[in-house]
């Protein structure tokens, strides 16, 4: 691959030239954006050997994250830095968070992905083609309701409607109003586009055709019986296959230094699975030797859920991970207060490190080697820097410090060979955290207890009941997808640190049957979140000449 630096893109036939994807197979969106066919990805899968699969994954992040994607981003620079053949595998973001409280989730400085603006906005038109998917169906099921010709009580209907923005009065509303010829008035709502289980199933499926037979599978309610009806009933599912069909295939885009990066997907970790599509992990696999992937949030969510879930489906086995942490999260856990700790007891565990010990644990339990990696921030001082890093050597855990905000693929060097020393090791099998023959509320204490540290689990009596009828339907062996907040290991998000003594409490339960797994909800955690008093919209703006500012 060739090596570039500086902000001129190169032509995206050019960053496929790289990944050998023959001409025939890309589509181009423009000069710097394409999508690739699926015959390139079987072509390089039967050609070469599957490269090294890197999972960056983070500690408890602050309300502004902790620069995973910019890390993720940034290794895969360093790896090509060192001579290595790497590719990204990432989310696409979603405009939710672009015009609420986070922003752009491109990366930043000198390790984003390009062109950025229009990645954090429209991009190839994935998501809107999620969302008038799922619409199709809305709409199809209150079609079916107005002329009464399919077995489903309105008011048992479980498919909501779907939006990609943050807009908290649609959570609950009340739809066909206005008289007989409006509909049928029954409660409903909306769910943000990355809470859609249609985003679930783009994610998780590995053709068309596993796409096709996901939807059919969809639960969308009940009968007046209680009998489970589903999507292929409706009779909209070949439509919403089409309208799919483009976005089924990965994204190809490049990094600031022209790494390639395949942005495919964008279900949140906190509500969904929180990884990008097994396709275009798959493609990053087979065209490059190194393929860094992240799963949102901390390792709790994001990590847990991508051994569990997406490794699961897709047969994926990584080869290391990545936890990022920063100064300024361990500080709000508590932490890395050198003047205290000297004065207090030279022995004392800095409460922050706790936060990440808990994540070092976590990941230990999927037996894979581990590499710590400091995403520095100007207001660091090198003796907290220290502090990790003497953490970490007491541990056996490598530690790296990177600049990539900073410097880019530079400051990621001295990571990107720890990370690929680590990924040398001999291959362990994929050693999920509980067998799908587990009852549910069994999968769920054993994620409560190893991954959030909780002595037990209290699941209340109307998720209870919808396990034993999830049981009773025939998914009893589905995996768990928990839905918890991202701001504590604890389903209590002013937990800091490394919570002790809690009980997790279940309230909801939802049978995700065309994804293929059971959400289990926890906390205050919905699936249509709101905006800030002062959302990022309020910052974004068009220049005189028509370029998209203070997105970033």
């Amino acid at each position: 691959m060739s090596h570039h630096e500086g902000t001129g893109l190169r032509p995206i036939a050019e960053v496929a030239n790289d990944l050998k994807i023959d001409a025939e197979h890309v589509e181009p969106y423009g000069r710097d954006k394409a999508k690739v066919r699926l015959e390139a990805l079987h072509r390089a899968e039967e050609s070469r050997p599957r490269g090294r699969l890197i999972l960056v994954s983070a500690i408890t992040p602050t309300p502004a994250g902790e620069g995973k994607t910019t890390t993720s981003i940034g290794l895969a620079q360093g790896l090509h830095r060192i001579g290595k053949r790497a590719a990204l595998a990432l989310r696409q973001p979603s405009m939710g968070p672009v015009f609420g409280r986070k922003g752009g989730a491109t990366g930043g400085g000198a390790s984003r992905v390009e062109p950025s603006n229009t990645i954090n906005l429209q991009f190839t038109g994935d998501f809107h083609a999620i969302t008038a998917a799922h619409n199709l169906l809305a709409a199809a099921i209150d079609n079916r309701l107005h002329f009464r010709d399919l077995e489903l009580d309105p008011t048992r209907v479980l498919w909501k409607r779907s939006l990609d923005m943050n807009d908290r009065a649609l959570r609950n509303i009340i739809i066909g109003l206005g008289g007989h010829s409006q509909g049928v008035p029954r409660e409903s709502g909306f769910d943000i586009t990355a809470a859609s289980e249609i985003m679930a199933i783009l994610c998780l499926a590995d053709s068309p055709a596993d796409l096709r037979s996901r939807i059919d599978r969809i639960l969308i309610g009940y009968s007046a019986d209680g009998q489970p009806v589903r999507a292929g009933a409706v009779g909209v599912t070949g439509s919403m296959a089409a309208i799919l069909s483009e976005a089924i295939l990965p994204n190809l885009v490049q990094t600031t230094e022209g790494t390639p990066a395949f942005i495919h997907g964008g279900p949140f970790a906190n509500i969904a699975h929180g990884c990008n599509s097994i396709l275009a992990t798959r493609m990053a696999l087979a065209m490059a030797d190194y393929a860094v992937t992240e799963a949102g949030f901390a390792f709790d969510l994001g990590g847990e859920k991508f051994f569990d879930l997406k490794c699961r489906v897709a047969v994926l086995n990584p080869a290391a991970v990545v936890i990022v942490a920063t100064i300024r999260a361990l500080k709000m856990h508590g932490g890395v207060g050198l003047d205290v700790l000297k004065e207090a007891d030279p022995g004392a565990v800095d409460r922050g490190l706790e936060n990440l010990a808990a994540h070092l644990d976590s990941a230990a339990h999927f037996g894979k080697p581990t590499v710590v990696a400091i995403n520095r921030f100007g207001t660091d001082t090198p003796e907290e820097l220290e502090v990790v890093h003497a953490y970490c050597t007491s541990r056996g855990v490598p530690c790296a410090t990177a600049d990539v905000f900073g410097a880019g693929g530079r400051g990621a060097v001295e990571l990107a060979e720890k990370v690929v020393a680590a990924a040398s090791a001999p291959e362990t099998p994929l050693k999920p955290l509980y067998p799908l023959d587990w009852a549910p509320e069994r999968k769920i204490d054993q994620i409560a207890r190893v991954m959030y540290g909780a002595d037990g689990v209290s699941i209340l009596p109307a998720a209870s009941a919808k396990l034993r009828k999830a049981a009773r339907l025939g998914y009893g062996e589905l995996p768990i997808c928990m839905a918890k907040t991202q701001d504590s290991l604890s389903d209590n998000p002013k937990l800091r640190g490394r919570p002790r003594g809690f009980t997790l409490t279940v309230r909801d339960v939802e049978i995700a049957a065309g994804a293929g797994f059971l959400v289990a909800l926890t906390g205050d955690i919905v699936r249509m979140p709101g905006l800030p008093q002062r959302p990022a919209a309020e910052r974004i703006d068009v220049d005189a000449d028509g370029r998209i500012i203070g997105l970033a």
